[in-house]
């Protein structure tokens, strides 16, 4: 009986993910939600010197785009292997990043995953909004649908932490309360 009753507590925890067609209608339900277990963009130790390759879901994107953030605002691009370099810029007070002369907003930014959101109606200009980055050895292999399933596995887990932390606490208390009476 109890196998059972934790077997149906762990399944309400075990959500799957929804299916989506693209990468920006599944980061636009899941992100709002992980934002909040996500880093700032202040915290460039998470970022800085780091190849972090990119993710589309375009059917005809077979390239590999390495990005590095280095120090004092270099910017190096590796496509294939054919490296260029320009600029990068933290501007503080916003929280934003300019990539050459692209702006971006900070989507979610943790140890494996680099997400930023070109800044203004990118749906309205039917390009795409989110310019997605995991870390090189992590997303070496992985195809894109890979990648969001890899998020939501890390959001769902920190969640299902905190739901068992709760029913600890709860547990717990309600013991205490039988014991003491």
């Amino acid at each position: 009986m109890e196998n059972k009753f934790l077997e149906k507590v762990s399944q309400a925890w075990s959500t799957e993910l929804p299916y989506s067609e693209t990468m920006d209608d599944y980061l636009d339900e899941l992100l709002p939600s992980a934002r909040s277990m996500g880093e700032d963009l202040r915290e460039d130790h998470f970022y800085l010197n780091k190849p972090w390759l990119e993710f589309r879901d375009d059917e005809k994107f077979h390239d590999t785009i390495l990005h590095f953030y280095n120090e004092g605002g270099e910017y190096l691009k590796s496509v294939n292997g054919d490296v260029s370099n320009g600029s990068w810029r933290y501007l503080e007070s916003s929280n934003k990043m300019m990539i050459e002369d692209e702006l971006y907003d900070l989507a979610y930014l943790d140890s494996e995953f680099f997400i930023l959101s070109k800044h203004g109606d990118q749906k309205r200009l039917k390009k795409r909004k989110y310019f997605v980055m995991v870390f090189e050895p992590v997303g070496r292999k992985l195809e894109w649908r890979n990648v969001v399933e890899k998020l939501y596995g890390k959001y769902r887990n920190s969640n299902n932490f905190y739901y068992f932390l709760a029913f600890m606490v709860v547990l717990i208390v309600i013991l205490v309360a039988l014991l003491s009476q």
